[in-house]
């Protein structure tokens, strides 16, 4: 409730002050749209605070319907968090103050959305509202977390496949930064294209390593914590908190906003590529500082997609193997039901 209060009363200030938030880097929100999804806000805080009260038919159906209709509304504007996390730690600077708080609160509401509308299917389906099982006793008992595993064989073969996807893009972008020329752009378009950046940017680049692939390596990494027991259980590295169990939140919460923006934008560049290509839908501007060709252009969409949507979808798989491995049962569960593969 209190962050869909906090979400309407920013929204409602920056139409009434007439501030602009950024929907894309050339596309502002209208007020038209803000106040809608002030509205939005205010009717999913609503919801949120009737599913602690009995319902009956017709108010349990009000309540879904009403988490069923906001929670894509809002995750949809988490999509631009990678975006902002990757021009942040590339120390490129902060492009727009409201577009970011705009990203955070999307952020924060749709994670208690999501939180609540779980707790609240679980009550419907008469199982805990916490571990999700069936069983005796309350449920403010202390909760028994599992021990520390590793994910099955075909979630790892499955994030691993999936993973290769980022091969073609990640090599085009390190054949830029070592000189070499890749898609019709050469890498003195490409460095003066990019001369602008960071001096950090700049510096990685020299040494052949561009900023998005290191991004995608933290992706990467994010990834494989998420599939093998140091996930769980704090590595000796980490000094004071090794031994320590990890958060259950802490990869999860990460791991699926930036699985949302990526695989949705993954999906749309593979399939817009090769409509394209066809002429079925308008071909994208050129850059012309780049002196990039048409083809190259769609080329690079076409490998962009498939890094983006393969590292979305591998991290999608990867937090679903986490969560279940990972829940905790009540400390009264009398007969826990085994987590599902």
């Amino acid at each position: 409730m209190t962050c869909g209060a906090v979400y309407a009363v920013v929204e409602a200030t920056w139409t009434v002050t007439g501030t602009t938030v950024p929907f894309t880097p050339h596309t502002p929100y209208s007020p038209v749209v803000q106040l809608i999804l002030a509205g939005l806000s205010v009717a999913a805080g609503l919801a949120c605070l009737a599913t602690r009260r009995q319902l009956d038919r017709p108010g349990r159906t009000a309540v879904g319907g009403a988490l069923i209709l906001t929670l894509p509304v809002f995750a949809m504007g988490t999509t631009g968090l990678p975006a902002y996390f990757v021009t942040l730690a590339a120390g490129s600077g902060l492009e727009s103050a409201t577009g970011l708080a705009h990203v955070l609160l999307s952020t924060a509401l749709t994670a208690a959305l999501a939180l609540v509308a779980l707790s609240y299917r679980r009550r419907l389906a008469g199982t805990c509202p916490r571990c999700g099982q069936k069983h005796t006793g309350g449920h403010d008992a202390p909760l028994v977390h599992p021990g520390a595993t590793t994910a099955s064989r075909h979630t790892r073969r499955l994030a691993c496949l999936l993973m290769c996807g980022t091969l073609p893009w990640a090599g085009a972008k390190t054949i830029w930064t070592l000189g070499g020329d890749a898609l019709g752009i050469t890498a003195e378009k490409w460095k003066e294209s990019n001369s602008g950046g960071s001096e950090m940017a700049q510096e990685l680049a020299e040494a052949g390593i561009d900023v998005t692939v290191l991004a995608a390596g933290l992706g990467f990494l994010l990834l494989t914590g998420l599939m093998y027991p140091w996930g769980q259980v704090f590595p000796r590295w980490t000094l004071v908190l090794s031994g320590r169990r990890v958060p259950r939140l802490l990869p999860l919460i990460p791991a699926w906003l930036t699985a949302l923006g990526l695989s949705v934008y993954g999906v749309f560049l593979v399939i817009y590529a090769p409509l394209a290509a066809l002429g079925v839908v308008p071909a994208p501007e050129l850059d012309t500082d780049l002196g990039a060709t048409l083809s190259g252009t769609l080329w690079l969409a076409a490998f962009g997609g498939m890094a983006f949507g393969g590292l979305g979808f591998a991290l999608l798989a990867a937090a679903r193997s986490y969560s279940a491995r990972t829940r905790p049962v009540c400390a009264t569960a009398t007969t826990p039901e085994a987590p599902p593969p």
